[in-house]
């Protein structure tokens, strides 16, 4: 079981690590490339707007042809296009590949919660995606540091050669050890335009769509806490490349500890009753690092309550990704699609606003507290299932 769930977090870690293990060097992409800092995050958003795309894309082939031969061609892409981006000669070009890169990866995760799908539901489902949030969470405490180091002896551009190895590497020992969940005898046996048109009865379903959507709302606190970061605590409070590497993998802690105080909270309690009570004190921990921007300007005081905020947020997604694929089992890939389209999408739209609003604690806190009421608004609507 360690062995599956290992080899799981490695797929679906790999969108996280192609993000965080890049994030030190914005600046200094946006220095090289001449950029702006809002077109330099771009090179973020573009990868969770083509992994938004990729989420629906495979989803529907993974139903159809099983997980692992999506899963495999989705791999070979976002390698290459790592590659590629080591020659990208503009910003444009840069964040063209990254869309790209973006489709190609959205395989490895979307792929991975068909699969826990595929052997497990409700409470279990949740636990098991709380031990895969344990592997993914090594992501950002470990990519960063070595992105950091690697950019510092070398450049920002050898990262993707970095980038373009894992991915070859997971996509190796997917294919020679991961054994197909999905058999052809459980495979959908409609045409592939019809499988697609099984998005229509995931979409029309209420119950499904609002819980599809609080992960989404969940990375986007994520990843709006991610663009934001360098900015904040490098330009703003002036750390260097290796401290802000340091600080970001202390707050990578703060997922790891949310998602195992998660697994031990769903063998007694659902994980809508879980929900109600958790997002509300995220969104009093995104007001609280307002609040201290705003009246101290404290690198501490900040780091505090936004550390807490990340162990909350990462109690919601999966809670609510494990609640929202217990409906549609029949279709799992799909499900699981529209989940991962969702959690990329609204990152994706969402994030950039940061920089918009100008990249500071203030503008960065108050996005994720009004994120965080809208989802707990949403939760509010979703019945118990087990009518607690």
């Amino acid at each position: 079981m360690m062995g599956f769930v290992f080899l799981l977090g490695a797929m679906a870690a790999v969108p996280a690590v192609t993000i965080d293990m890049y994030l030190p060097s914005l600046p200094e992409v946006a220095a090289e490339l001449s950029a702006s800092d809002s077109q330099a995050a771009g090179t973020i958003t573009g990868m969770l707007i083509g992994a938004a795309l990729g989420q629906l894309l495979v989803g529907s082939l993974s139903d159809t042809y099983g997980r692992k031969a999506p899963f495999a061609v989705g791999l070979t892409i976002h390698t290459l296009t790592s590659l590629a981006c080591i020659w990208a000669p503009t910003i444009l070009g840069l964040i063209s590949l990254r869309v790209l890169q973006g489709v190609g990866n959205a395989a490895a995760s979307v792929t991975a919660m068909a699969m826990i799908r595929d052997r497990f539901e409700g409470a279990r489902a949740a636990a098991i995606m709380s031990r895969l949030m344990l592997v993914i969470g090594l992501a950002p405490l470990l990519a960063p540091t070595i992105g950091g180091l690697i950019a510092t002896q070398w450049s920002w551009r050898i990262v993707f050669a970095f980038l373009a190895g894992y991915g070859a590497f997971v996509l190796i020992a997917t294919v020679v050890f991961m054994p197909e969940t999905h058999p052809k005898e459980r495979r959908s046996r409609t045409s592939l335009p019809q499988a697609f048109r099984g998005y229509a009865l995931l979409l029309a379903d209420r119950q499904f769509m609002a819980l599809a959507v609080l992960p989404g709302l969940g990375l986007a606190v994520l990843m709006t806490y991610v663009s934001a970061s360098p900015f904040v605590l490098r330009a703003h409070f002036g750390l260097t490349e290796s401290q802000f590497a340091l600080l970001f993998a202390i707050n990578g802690l703060a997922l790891i500890v949310g998602t195992q105080v998660n697994a031990q909270l769903v063998r007694g309690r659902t994980p809508i009753t879980i929900l109600r009570w958790v997002m509300p004190l995220e969104m009093t921990m995104a007001l609280a690092v307002v609040l201290i921007a705003l009246g101290f300007d404290s690198l501490i005081g900040v780091s505090i309550p936004l550390w807490i905020m990340l162990a909350l947020n990462s109690i919601v997604m999966p809670n609510a990704t494990a609640m929202a694929l217990s409906r549609h089992g029949a279709r799992a890939g799909s499900a699981a699609a529209v989940v991962g389209a969702s959690q990329y999408g609204l990152a994706g739209v969402i994030a950039p606003a940061a920089g918009v609003l100008g990249a500071s604690a203030v503008s960065m806190g108050s996005l994720i507290a009004v994120v965080a009421l809208v989802g707990y608004l949403l939760v509010r609507t979703v019945a118990d299932p087990d009518g607690a």
